[in-house]
């Protein structure tokens, strides 16, 4: 019996990918990049096997502090640095920020006890902003995490399996060929 659960364990995969940098402009003075990130995995951990959602880097550093408060016991991964002199147009900075949130998430993934915060699988798979999230979380929310999840983005379902599978050694866009998309589009209401 063992070992059919061991042999269950070593085919599980989670596979992430942190791309498309799109650039968004709120108003003249409040811009800000955020990354879509890939999920495709056939983990019992995850409700959805395969998702898509967009995070912008504060966000990143909200689920950190998150996880951080549920495993005291563990280091968690670090995130990229918080640069003062960070440019939005400068292709080779939100390459390797896009590459450094993508590490985290995959250091992050292969830790079992940070594998049983419902925030992550929040952020991972919903479309929830922040607030929402932490709400859902607590249970002060008329859905459950499950359903947050379930009904969350679902046209980008289509588009992941448009754009084929992401693994987590995928080729992230290079900072050659790395093009900034800019968002001008009214974003749609959350749950």
């Amino acid at each position: 019996m063992d070992s059919i659960c061991e042999n269950h364990t070593k085919n599980e995969f989670i596979s992430i990918c942190v791309q498309d940098p799109m650039l968004h402009k709120e108003d003249i003075w409040h811009t800000y990049v955020d990354y879509e990130i890939c999920l495709h995995t056939n983990s019992m951990c995850f409700r959805k096997k395969t998702s898509c959602v967009r995070r912008r880097y504060s966000e990143f550093v909200w689920l950190r502090h998150c996880l951080g408060q549920n495993a005291l016991i563990i280091e968690l991964p670090k995130l990229p640095s918080w640069n003062p002199f960070f440019s939005l147009r400068n292709v080779g900075q939100v390459s390797q920020r896009m590459d450094g949130l993508q590490e985290f998430l995959e250091i992050v993934l292969q830790t079992p006890l940070l594998l049983s915060d419902s925030r992550l699988h929040l952020f991972l798979q919903s479309d929830l902003n922040i607030t929402k999230i932490e709400k859902c979380a607590r249970g002060k929310t008329r859905y459950t995490v499950a359903e947050a999840i379930q009904r969350s983005n679902l046209d980008y379902h289509h588009r992941f399996e448009d754009k084929g599978s992401c693994d987590s050694d995928c080729e992230s866009s290079s900072s050659s060929g790395l093009g900034l998309s800019v968002d001008t589009s009214v974003p749609s209401p959350s749950l």
